[in-house]
């Protein structure tokens, strides 16, 4: 459908045009445009790395590679072309590629590519840590999936069928069209993404998650068992692991042990595993208040990596508290028996559930 112009005395059609017939190129013009604006086609996406191509015999260069809120690799193509290519081949081999990154290297590609754009004062690690929300390096949950970002003018039929039959089989690969328009000598561009629809992409996302959790659980890539847990008096069984270790943080507050206190003794994630604002508070002003607190450190507040709805707030001596829900590998092992370890008076025993 035709973008339109309302003018005063009339309703005319945009005229559409191609990014050639403007004289935009790939690299020059769409790959350093998105770089600095990829909230555009990829929102919440960090680039650390362009014309990426740090493997063994071959000369294939992702144009952007990006790291999102869930420290989750994205590798973004761009086509000027007006039938996108075979991007979708080119993503999927690159994707597979990445898909071993570790966090480390990540930082010396982002090193790299702030050093190319002219932030070579910026640290790299300390910068990807901020937009990932962590206070440390995490490499149980580090570069879990890959996500592909295809932008073209106008994607095939064939291409289309196969971004469909990938995402059918839980793949996070989508497609956004640019369609260039001029009017009066400017370029203008509608920005959409057309795979999958916007209304189906977060239904799309829980089911790419549920078959992540079952391949994974078959294959012994990832630890989903679930524990059975013994707090004094109270059991529980069938415990997920960050549910589990939930409760006995908040066993131990009930029976006098102080918040920072259980934090102290959850091992390696220890400065990770609370955070704290004045006031007894809900969840509205408690995410305020923790943003702002982090802000003036130069940081950001991430509610998704804590128990901070209303129900799961701790409330205790004028202050608010939530305690992180990020545990996986090692780390819940260690802290769940640091925990258990420091105070034997309070009966804490766990076991993985038959």
């Amino acid at each position: 459908m035709p973008i339109y112009e309302f003018a005063s005395d009339a309703i005319r059609p945009v005229q559409k045009t191609t990014f050639g017939q403007m004289d935009f190129y790939e690299r020059r013009d769409l790959q350093r445009l998105f770089r600095e604006h990829l909230a555009v086609i990829a929102p919440d996406t960090l680039v650390i790395a362009e014309e990426f191509g740090e493997w063994d015999e071959s000369r294939r260069r992702i144009d952007l590679l990006g790291i999102d809120r869930d420290a989750n690799l994205v590798v973004i193509e761009l086509k000027r072309t007006e039938d996108g290519g075979h991007m979708e081949l080119q993503a999927i081999r690159y994707a597979a590629m990445v898909s071993t990154m570790t966090f480390d290297q990540a930082v010396d590609e982002f090193d790299r590519y702030l050093a190319k754009t002219g932030k070579a004062d910026t640290d790299a690690r300390a910068e990807l840590l901020d937009f990932l929300g962590w206070g440390e390096p995490d490499e149980d949950a580090f570069a879990q999936d890959v996500r592909i970002v295809l932008a073209s003018p106008v994607f095939s039929r064939e291409l289309t069928t196969s971004v469909l039959w990938l995402a059918e089989r839980a793949i996070d690969i989508r497609c956004v069209r640019l369609q260039p328009y001029a009017l009066d000598g400017r370029a203008l561009v509608d920005v959409q993404q057309i795979i999958p629809l916007p209304e189906a992409t977060e239904y799309q996302i829980q089911v790419r998650k549920k078959v992540r959790r079952e391949r994974e659980a078959r294959s012994g890539g990832a630890d989903y068992r679930r524990f059975d847990l013994t707090l004094g008096d109270r059991q529980f069984t069938g415990e997920p692991k960050r549910r589990a270790i939930y409760r006995v943080f908040c066993y131990l507050v009930e029976n006098g042990v102080a918040p920072e206190q259980v934090a102290e003794r959850c091992g390696p994630r220890a400065n990770l595993a609370l955070m704290s604002v004045d006031g007894e508070v809900g969840r509205d002003d408690f995410i305020r208040r923790a943003s702002a607190a982090r802000e003036a450190q130069g940081r950001r507040f991430d509610p998704r990596r804590f128990f901070c709805d209303d129900d799961e707030l701790v409330r205790i001596n004028g202050r608010t508290h939530a305690f992180s829900n990020q545990w996986g590998g090692t780390t819940w092992e260690l802290a769940m028996t640091g925990l258990r370890d420091a105070f034997p008076e309070q009966a804490i025993t766990f076991s993985p559930s038959d």
